[in-house]
């Protein structure tokens, strides 16, 4: 198969079940609402050091938020409800509640909810007030500012992550704008995001290493300075490689976001599209390229 002279490699990512939560952040404007939003986000890149991955959804106009202003959505992903909890105390406390003029509420149906309202509203000392809305339970914590609203609880419900495509091109240069032009289609799709710095992953890992204390390491095969070294996965012509990684609400989002992700990366210096698997040993979703790309 190919896109536009591009080769699409006949290969699968290999994605995992995780847990998600979305949150809506509203401010005084959509400048403060992305400041929040972006620093919520923050160190989320990946589950096997970050705790979580987690990225912006969308811009929200003020008439189809909570409270009628200005809001921003984030998903943020971890492997299972206790990890969440822990990880959506941290982020709306500190990076949310401490942003100017913010508010927070639940943006998710799931299969549980977690109490993150109402435990944060233990930070009131006693003067914070409870409201009951349409059976949604919320908080104003006092705060020197004025108040923090915030809703009392966040569903969790089942997702995926680990989606991913790779780039494959002639120089750095032209992998790098193909994968700009990648991100920038795939943000347009609900339901996803590109946890890694910008949606790009530079450094991109197998599940092994020569080093016992070591999770994991640098994917020799897709490195181009060391391929006459070790077993290269690159063919000729090939010097410089990026991967995008998708996380998910619906297998059916994450396919769109790489199907017009993947078609958008096909530009003049790309030689070929791959994408990243284990063999199928360790996730539990399969996306297969040439499936996704199907008539292409």
């Amino acid at each position: 198969m190919r896109i536009n002279g591009v080769g699409i490699e006949d290969t699968f990512a290999e994605a995992f079940k995780m847990r998600a939560a979305r949150l809506i952040i509203t401010a005084v404007n959509e400048r403060w609402a992305l400041t929040a939003a972006q620093v919520a986000t923050g160190f989320a890149t990946s589950v096997i050091a970050c705790g979580c991955e987690a990225g912006i959804e969308e811009v929200i106009p003020a008439d189809e938020t909570p409270d009628g202003r200005p809001g921003v959505s984030i998903l943020v992903f971890t492997m299972g409800s206790k990890g969440m909890e822990d990880q959506l105390m941290r982020r709306v406390g500190q990076c949310i509640m401490t942003c100017p003029s913010t508010a927070c509420f639940n943006g998710l149906e799931g299969d549980k909810r977690l109490k993150i309202g109402g435990t944060l509203r233990y930070f009131g000392d006693g003067f914070q007030i409870s409201k009951l809305l349409e059976e949604r339970r919320f908080w104003r914590i006092p705060v020197m500012e004025g108040e923090f609203l915030v809703e009392e609880s966040f569903g969790v419900k089942k997702a995926i992550g680990g989606g991913n495509f790779l780039i494959l091109g002639e120089s750095h240069e032209i992998t790098l704008e193909a994968s700009e032009r990648a991100v920038e289609v795939m943000k347009k799709v609900k339901g996803v995001v590109m946890p890694f710095p910008g949606g790009i992953v530079r450094s991109g890992s197998k599940t092994t290493s020569q080093y016992k204390f070591m999770r994991a390491s640098t994917n020799t095969a897709y490195c181009p300075t060391i391929r006459r070294q070790t077993e290269s996965a690159l063919p000729e012509g090939v010097n410089s490689v990026l991967e995008i990684v998708i996380d998910g609400l619906y297998e059916a989002s994450i396919e769109q976001a790489m199907r017009v992700g993947i078609r958008a990366a096909c530009i003049p210096g790309i030689v070929r599209i791959s994408a990243g698997n284990y063999g199928g040993t360790l996730g539990q979703y399969q996306f297969h390229l040439h499936q996704i790309l199907g008539g292409a």
